[in-house]
């Protein structure tokens, strides 16, 4: 069988598959809905940052915003978002569309793996029928489903597609062992053959799920810590010189994956009759910081003469995490939220994201660093490298007496000027 990939979606994950692919498969398709976003990319302009200009315009991708043109392929990679509903339910709008898609070409002989984060069965039983019906072939004997779960974590120059253990499941052997062999062109860290697509899917929420609840758990102790006066960084400063400590530190939990994905397994969990307990508790304590943040701003505020209309404060930081674009699921606003439920504004400073995705998603308006002075508090939400590299600069915006939040501890407090009043999570 000759591979001919198509992979459907050119985002964060998306993207870096295509390429690979295409470095050892001569006419892998990379598919977008987002016209502009594929003209962008063939003029080598890749907003996340997360690809160069060089590799771009090197790469033997044939990038499109014509579904048409996936129709000589063989093998469907689907790498979209899994969001959630203002409800916290699964959002399965996307994989839907992008499964209608690959159905009007698909042909008998057919893979179709999905990578996107989803619930234990959903390839199988809601992914497969869409396309059986919009492609008219029986699913499991004309075309083949499969899963393989991304694992990219954006802004990580360490930790990449290529070096990082990829997990691939097929309905059956057959399927199992032809993903494993084209991933394993240019996977150097190994395939793991999960024994079913389900399996595949249980493990990759699991994998976020993991991560949010031992982040709960240190925002758990970061609310206990500041109610008895003491630093949550020092505590864990302590309790990390132990071996098995995992080395886990409080903060917005927010992002396509870990603030979301959790959703996905309690849906499922509570759709065959079991009340999971310990993610949602997670998922509530996670989501509540901003607020919790918003209020301890405005108490240590409390301090001063100054009418709350009047006051100047500044958040840093808009994106999901440190060093990265991407904005999506962002808990800043939570921040702005709150302390404009108090009559309080505030200006917000990210160089690394886009103004326009700013006030499109969440109606807020980026200001420049420069606009930025006499400030009665500072918040460092997002400890990007050009802010911390940068605390003093930083420190000089802060009038006498201001105050300073650094939520992920990132400037050493010792440094902190005296006149100023600091906490951090």
């Amino acid at each position: 069988m000759t591979l001919r990939i198509g992979v459907v979606g050119l985002g964060y994950v998306g993207l870096p598959v295509a390429l690979a692919f295409a470095r050892h498969f001569p006419g892998t398709v990379g598919f977008d809905i987002d016209a502009v976003r594929v003209d962008n990319l063939k003029a080598g302009d890749d907003w996340s940052g997360e690809t160069s200009s060089k590799e771009l315009l090197a790469s033997s991708l044939i990038m499109t915003a014509n579904p048409a043109d996936l129709a000589p392929c063989n093998i469907y990679v689907v790498c979209i978002p899994t969001p959630i509903h203002a409800d916290r339910r699964p959002d399965l709008g996307p994989l839907s569309a992008a499964s209608k898609t690959v159905g009007k070409v698909l042909s008998k002989g057919d893979i179709v793996v999905y990578e996107s984060t989803v619930y234990p069965g959903a390839t199988e039983d809601f992914c497969g029928p869409i396309l059986a019906e919009i492609s008219g072939l029986v699913q499991s004997r004309d075309f083949k489903l499969g899963y393989s779960p991304e694992r990219i974590n954006p802004g990580d120059q360490r930790h990449k597609l290529e070096n990082t253990v990829k997990i691939v499941a097929g309905e059956d052997e057959e399927t199992t062992a032809v993903l494993a062999e084209a991933y394993g062109s240019f996977v150097e860290a190994g395939i793991h053959r999960a024994p079913s697509i389900k399996v595949a899917e249980a493990a990759k929420v699991l994998e976020n799920t993991q991560r949010d609840l031992n982040i709960a758990l240190m925002n758990e102790v970061a609310l206990i810590c500041d109610r008895l006066g003491i630093r949550t960084k020092d505590v864990l400063d302590a309790a990390g010189t132990k071996w098995n400590f995992l080395k886990f530190t409080p903060g917005l939990v927010g992002g396509h994956c870990i603030g979301v994905d959790p959703y996905y397994l309690t849906a499922k969990a509570q759709e065959v009759g079991y009340h999971p307990e310990v993610i949602l508790a997670g998922r509530r304590i996670n989501d509540a910081m901003g607020g919790f943040v918003a209020r301890k701003l405005l108490q240590m505020l409390g301090m001063t003469s100054r009418s709350p209309h009047d006051l100047r404060i500044a958040i840093l930081g808009l994106t999901f995490k440190e060093n990265v674009a991407d904005i999506r699921n962002s808990r800043v606003p939570d921040i702005v939220a709150e302390l404009a439920s108090f009559g309080v504004g505030c200006s917000i400073v990210d160089p690394h994201a886009d103004a326009d995705m700013a006030r499109d998603h969440y109606g807020l308006t980026l200001t420049p660093w420069d606009e930025i002075g006499e400030l009665d508090a500072l918040v460092l939400a997002v400890p990007h490298e050009g802010f911390v590299s940068n605390a003093a600069r930083i420190l000089d915006r802060l009038r006498n007496g201001g105050v300073l939040l650094d939520l992920k501890s990132a400037i050493r407090h010792e440094t902190v000027r005296p006149d100023l009043r600091y906490w951090s999570l």
